[in-house]
């Protein structure tokens, strides 16, 4: 293999042509990937627990996927939607709005990133109330452009350096267990939020995760969506579900929001979307949706015919390979696993095994049956992991937990090594 392909060659010149803003997690450059599995410039092989962020519901490159991704890129790339319209941007939206839990007729526009679809739906909810206050979560995020990095919440690294939100955004605690906040204490934030700063006749909408992201895996409890949606309907303003990590079977359900059982206003959709494209968007209740004008929603890329070829495909895979069920199925097992690991007195010790579905996390911890969190240790956990040819990530406000994202169109087989790679790691950081 000519050096100039070495993984040391290539972060050279990765360091030297790109900017240091964009984070790396590893100095190993991908090659090829198939299924679950990638290989980087030097041939080594690895289990992807990461999906690239939960982009890869369907694994990667899949056969149906790339087939309907050929073909149209025989047909055309580009045409600009708002220009030439195409034929798979609708039947796209069309099925979007079939499967979406709004509870009433649907509609649908598209997008190329989450952030994207972020800032289009809270556009959308502004035009529809004429209101502009936002509320979201501490621990939230929704993307990284302004706007988006305003509503996410957390300030390192997504804010530090970019200055202050732009105005009209308010966060509330979060409910979680481990961080001393329960919903109550989170609906009394909101009441005072109310009183002291922005009356709910001026909020035009409040975002949240079914299951917060970078925030640590954490699912929003039922409570807490059957009171907002109390809330909303009692001041008219709209709530938006942010599907972007927890759409497309990744919860054991189609949409993470559908364990809830509250019928959102609005969702943002990307990630899984289009199986490794560029793709997001929106989708709600048709008289939300068509608040704006004719021209005020859009974009050059927006719904590349590409990525909606992919998207379609994918739609068609879930349901065919059944991944709703398998993502129900894959977590359970994962879950019986890391409980064995937990017993482990050999183990770096771990706690707070939770997600629904496929959407699995744990903290790493300073002492077993303790909750203080333990970054070093998750961060040895998952270089440990790497070495083993095991790629994980971390996220949550502490930095220890790590999450699993492996595709759910995974093996058996593949998925016992992957979670044997992890144990593995996790010993040995313990040691």
């Amino acid at each position: 293999m000519s050096s100039s392909t070495s993984n040391a060659d290539l972060q050279a010149r990765r360091t030297a042509a790109v900017a240091r803003g964009v984070g790396t997690a590893w100095p190993v450059f991908a090659a090829r990937a198939e299924g679950s599995e990638l290989w980087d410039a030097e041939g080594r092989r690895y289990i992807d627990f990461a999906g690239g962020i939960a982009v890869l519901n369907t694994g990667h490159r899949h056969p149906k996927v790339v087939a309907a991704v050929k073909a149209q890129l025989d047909a055309f790339t580009h045409t600009a939607f708002q220009i030439i319209p195409y034929e798979p941007y609708i039947a796209l939206c069309e099925k979007l709005n079939a499967i979406a839990p709004v509870g009433g007729p649907a509609k649908s526009l598209l997008f190329s990133t989450g952030a994207e679809a972020v800032e289009n739906a809270v556009k959308i909810a502004r035009a529809h109330t004429g209101r502009p206050g936002l509320i979201a979560f501490s621990g939230a995020f929704h993307g990284r452009t302004y706007l988006a990095t305003g509503l996410t919440g957390k300030v390192a690294p997504y804010r530090t350096k970019f200055g202050i939100a732009p105005p009209g955004i308010y966060h509330v605690p979060f409910p979680a267990p481990t961080h001393g906040v329960t919903v109550e204490d989170s609906l009394k934030a909101l009441e005072t939020l109310f009183r002291a700063d922005i009356a709910p006749s001026d909020v035009a909408a409040i975002l949240l995760e079914p299951v917060q992201g970078e925030g640590g895996f954490l699912p929003a409890p039922k409570e807490l969506w059957e009171a907002l949606r109390a809330i909303c309907d009692k001041h008219g303003i709209v709530l938006i579900a942010d599907e972007v990590q927890t759409g497309f079977a990744r919860t054991g359900k189609m949409f993470g929001v559908e364990h809830s059982g509250v019928t959102p206003d609005l969702m943002t959709l990307a990630k899984s979307l289009a199986g490794g494209f560029p793709l997001s968007g929106v989708v709600g209740k048709a008289a939300i949706m068509d608040a704006a004008d004719p021209g005020g929603l859009g974009g050059t890329y927006a719904g590349n015919p590409l990525a909606c070829a992919a998207a379609l495909a994918v739609l068609e895979v879930i349901e065919e390979e059944k991944l709703v069920e398998r993502g129900a199925a894959l977590g359970e097992r994962m879950k019986r696993k890391l409980a064995e690991i937990a017993q482990r007195n050999d183990a770096a010790p771990i706690a707070e095994i939770r997600g629904p579905g496929a959407m699995i996390a744990f903290d790493v911890v300073k002492t077993r049956g303790s909750n203080e969190p333990d970054a070093e240790a998750a961060k040895r956990v998952t270089q440990i992991a790497m070495a083993e040819g095991l790629i994980l990530l971390t996220c949550g406000v502490y930095g220890n937990t790590i999450r699993l994202l492996n595709p759910l169109t995974i093996s058996d087989e593949i998925l016992e090594e992957g979670l044997a790679k992890l144990e593995k790691a996790l010993v040995q950081a313990a040691s």
